[in-house]
């Protein structure tokens, strides 16, 4: 072993919400020697950013410093991965150094790709154009909502997989409550691409159907982002009737997205499969050729749906499964694919849509199925209890 080689029983690749939540409830379990791998000195609660755009919370609530997360006797590793070599159970950095390990978990999160959209890179570096995908432009989007008073303004989903891509319709929802509220909506119009046929999925379309034709909103389904003309304020949509060229005053994109790059060139992705999403079955999250190796969250190429609510069941079940394999015994812990997408259809209502990977509802209290409604609660969980439950329970492994 060479002096810039270091073994560790688990090895983490990830700070974020799965990387530190698996590796609190490791700890919280007995395991040792756990090394997370993570280049980020800030740790970033995502599902604020919605809410950051919509001018519903601070950006300042949304970011700690990531030493501050750390699980107590877990290593940081603060370096970046250049790439993985699972047939000799190695990882090496960017920095120059190797780890190996017993047991390796991959959570390095999604790759936002702005350049897949020509032009989109350029339209960013603008006034009018910016996106709730990353910190610095949630806070510019802010702005650019609270502040139009007319014209079009133009939210945009990608095709394909993506981080909680529901939510490229929260911003807009709250911008729109907002323009009613201050008696310019009549004057802005509004336009939502979406991929798909409906705005979401069948149990929850009704719900958001009703708030869509409230704000009076123009929905272009089965439509894609294909390219932006930033001299010109313009895009160009991709829809079942051919091009639409249409010019916009403000343009809010959530990214086309992959998985990082270093995953793409490894043997962990899925061999045949664009995107590079870790192989990983379903249920135990355990890659089918590397027993040693784990997926979750965004990187895994799992048939749920991606967010934060998925990752809080997989960790569950991943640790509960490399506790076990540890102990020289089989996985049993199953991830039953449930997710959750609140959507903030105003600035003081939710719709809270859960549901499993087949598309059904899938509420976390049985009896309670009207969930599904717009509701206040909903919204007051949504936006303060939520983020406490992260900070507090759910990167302590306790939930």
């Amino acid at each position: 072993m060479t002096d810039n080689t270091a073994h560790h029983r688990v090895i983490v690749i990830g700070g974020g919400n799965g990387g530190i939540s698996i590796a609190a409830r490791l700890r919280n379990a007995g395991v040792d020697d756990i090394a997370i791998v993570e280049p980020r000195e800030e740790h970033l609660y995502k599902p604020l950013f919605s809410h950051v755009a919509g001018g519903t919370a601070p950006a300042s609530i949304t970011v700690r410093p990531q030493r501050d997360v750390m699980p107590k006797g877990v290593r940081w590793i603060q370096d970046a991965v250049a790439s993985v070599q699972p047939e000799s159970d190695a990882v090496l950095l960017e920095g120059g150094d190797r780890l190996t390990y017993d047991q390796l978990v991959v959570c390095p999160g999604i790759q936002l790709d702005w350049d897949r959209v020509p032009g989109l890179v350029d339209a960013l570096r603008t006034p009018s154009a910016a996106s709730h995908y990353e910190f610095e432009l949630a806070k510019k989007a802010s702005s650019l909502l609270r502040d139009v008073k007319e014209g079009t303004v133009v939210f945009t989903q990608p095709d394909g997989p993506a981080s909680c891509a529901g939510a490229a319709q929260k911003p807009m929802y709250q911008a729109c409550d907002y323009w009613r509220a201050t008696g310019v909506l009549d004057a802005i119009r509004v336009v939502m691409v979406v991929p798909t046929r409906t705005p979401f999925l069948a149990p929850f379309d009704r719900e958001l159907e009703r708030k869509i034709a409230e704000y009076e909103i123009e929905l272009r389904t089965q439509s894609v982002l294909l390219r932006v003309d930033a001299d010109a304020q313009e895009v160009v949509l991709g829809g079942p009737d051919g091009p639409e060229h249409l010019h916009y005053d403000v343009l809010n994109v959530e990214p086309p997205q992959s998985a990082p790059d270093w995953l793409k060139a490894s043997s962990l992705a899925v061999p045949g499969v664009s995107g590079g999403f870790v192989e990983v079955d379903p249920r135990t999250l355990r890659h089918p050729r590397f027993p040693n190796v784990w997926a979750l969250g965004d990187a895994a190429a799992t048939t749920n749906s991606k967010c934060g609510g998925a990752l809080r069941k997989q960790t569950w079940v991943a640790a509960k499964n490399i506790k076990k394999v540890l102990r020289g015994k089989e996985p049993t812990a199953r991830y039953d694919g449930y997710a959750v997408c609140p959507f903030t259809v105003s600035r003081s209502t939710v719709v809270w849509a859960e549901f499993d990977d087949q598309g059904r509802q899938k509420p976390t209290i049985p009896f309670f199925t009207r969930m599904y409604r717009e509701s206040r609660l909903s919204w007051l969980f949504d936006r303060h209890v939520l983020p406490w439950v992260y900070w507090n329970l759910i990167l302590t492994g306790r939930v």
